[in-house]
């Protein structure tokens, strides 16, 4: 699997892949009627390193890395992933998470915070945990899902 900075190109992969899950509004903080040209303008912002993870050609998977506050906080870095569900189950969004880690590193983040992890979406809380993170903080209630209803958000850090 290839991990490479997203291009231009890449937009309508990367729209097929967070528009179904920003419309569902099961894991992201997002309004679920967002449009594609704001939810592409969020996703590869110009504050933030966007990447694609690829195979034969086919995009699996993206992520951003961006400084998690500015000022005396720039030295840690948050991230957003999402993955194709198609590709669910085949180790996408641990490649794109250890190719997260090498290139904070690279530029030279010294942690990496989640800040709002919707405690519902379970299979990416005990992914980030088996990834070394932990829950420093839980905020009660903050998340409306559109099933389970009011949920917790958990934030989630680690050194590197």
């Amino acid at each position: 699997m290839l991990i490479r900075l997203a291009e231009n190109d890449d937009r309508d992969a990367i729209w097929r892949i967070i528009g179904p899950t920003i419309r569902a509004g099961e894991t992201y903080a997002l309004d679920r009627d967002l449009s594609e040209a704001d939810a592409l303008a969020y996703w590869m912002g110009p504050d933030r390193e966007t990447f694609v993870a690829e195979e034969d050609g086919v995009i699996l998977g993206s992520y951003y890395i961006k400084a998690n506050q500015a000022g005396g906080g720039r030295h840690v870095c948050n991230c957003g992933y999402m993955t194709d569900p198609a590709a669910a189950g085949r180790g996408v969004a641990r490649r794109m998470h250890d190719h997260s880690l090498q290139h904070a590193r690279a530029r030279g983040f010294r942690a990496m915070q989640f800040n709002f992890v919707v405690s519902s979406n379970r299979r990416a809380v005990e992914l980030w945990q088996s990834l070394g993170f932990e829950i420093v903080g839980r905020l009660p209630g903050v998340f409306l899902h559109p099933s389970e209803g009011y949920v917790d958000a958990l934030v989630m850090f680690r050194t590197l």
